[in-house]
């Protein structure tokens, strides 16, 4: 299998993609993870205006009135809408940093969700491994005396493997008995929930003096040092940096990363190409755990007060799973779709503040995009664009020879 001979049946004419060139990847483009997402953010954009525009019922009571005048209020509104949205992510240093540092987590927890579809495994569980490795990465910062240089690797090695436990429950569930991944790690989210919250009123972690579910905080030691002045963003952002280049190099250039990609394109074909199907299950879900454990770890380390909360994860593990959909699964394009939601995050802020456009608004067009990209062929049909076997371009097929 990983020699560059197809499997058997699997023979096609020369020049037309087959199975074996779709899931090595062979020929494929950044552009077919990235050209529907934008379209995608370009409708949603679209659609976001309209609704900035009937949701102002003022201008509305006046287009019967003096229709130009209202036009003229409409189109301000919009244009002052989405100004507002792109200086408050991009407009300043300030801005910029903002976004970056609310990008961070969401590619780490990204890339978690992306690896198990690309494996044909739906990893829900995010949330409840960034709870698990987040809770081992205040231990050790906490725990121990060591330098920085030490004390942070440490302490991202223990969130890596607590995750990589967490996760890897839910493969083993599912290559022994065949429980669902879906079922399992939504049930390992309530768990690890609860556990931060018995783990925080316990003797080990929580705060001296205090009642309530709040821990002791990190050694400075163990903190993520910033990277500019005294603005937030610190090296996290370099570490999912290095996690995006280490999954497109384990997913394209390895052949674990090309046996995980061929059981999820047809288990039952990497079980007769030879592979162990139950131990690909197992190994997908721990890596995706421990991507999901560094977010939990930044979540603790590079976030102020640095110290744990009940449910510091938040909802990223869950925005995870949009992200992994608008990236395509391609670790570039989980990078990409993290930083558009780390803009939207911190520009909407400012839209609110400066145009007086609810934060809602950010999460409406958030979901319109999860829409248009659900429904790829609606984002072609408008565009008129061909679909990838139409246009020479490869997909992870979903079947042998097809």
């Amino acid at each position: 299998m990983t020699d560059g001979v197809a499997p058997p049946g699997n023979e096609r004419p020369e020049g037309e993609p087959g199975w074996y060139s779709r899931v090595t990847g062979v020929g494929s483009s950044i552009r077919q993870a990235t050209v529907i997402p934008a379209l995608a953010l370009v409708s949603a954009l679209i659609i976001g205006a309209f609704i900035i525009a009937v949701t102002d019922v003022d201008t509305i009571r006046i287009w019967g009135d003096d229709p130009g005048e209202a036009f003229r209020l409409t189109f301000s509104g919009i244009a002052d809408a989405y100004k507002a949205l792109f200086v408050g992510s991009f407009g300043s240093i300030r801005a910029i940093t903002e976004t970056l540092y609310a990008a961070t987590p969401l590619i780490f927890a990204g890339l978690a969700v992306a690896v198990g579809f690309q494996a044909g495994l739906f990893n829900i569980g995010a949330n409840g491994q960034m709870h698990i490795g987040g809770m081992a990465a205040l231990w050790v910062g906490f725990s121990i005396s060591v330098p920085a240089f030490v004390h942070i690797p440490v302490a991202l090695m223990a969130a890596i493997v607590a995750g990589a436990i967490w996760g890897g429950i839910a493969g083993l569930l599912k290559a022994r008995t065949g429980a669902h991944e879906v079922i399992t790690t939504i049930m390992l989210n309530f768990i690890a929930l609860y556990l931060v919250d018995y783990w925080l009123k316990s003797s080990v972690f929580q705060q001296p003096g205090r009642n309530d579910p709040i821990s002791q905080p990190a050694a400075e030691s163990a903190q993520f040092p910033t990277l500019i002045g005294n603005y937030r963003l610190n090296i996290g952002f370099l570490l999912a940096l290095a996690a995006v280049w280490f999954v497109w190099w384990l997913m394209y250039r390895s052949t674990v990363g090309y046996e995980f990609r061929a059981v999820g394109a047809n288990p039952s074909g990497g079980k007769y190409a030879g592979m162990s199907v139950a131990w690909i299950y197992v190994s997908v879900m721990a890596v995706s755990g421990g991507l999901g454990g560094l977010a939990g770890a930044n979540q603790i380390l590079g976030l102020e007060p640095y110290r744990g909360l009940s449910n510091f994860a938040g909802t990223i593990g869950f925005d995870a799973i949009a992200l992994a959909l608008l990236g395509r699964s391609h670790p570039i394009g989980v990078l990409l779709a993290g930083l558009l939601f780390g803009a939207l995050r911190s520009g909407g802020r400012e839209m609110q503040g400066a145009a007086g456009i609810p934060i809602d608004l950010v999460l409406v067009v958030q979901a319109l995009i999860i829409v248009f990209i659900a429904a790829p062929a609606l984002v072609r049909a408008i565009y008129r664009i061909k679909a990838p076997d139409q246009d020479g371009g490869t997909t992870v097929s979903t079947g042998w020879g097809t």
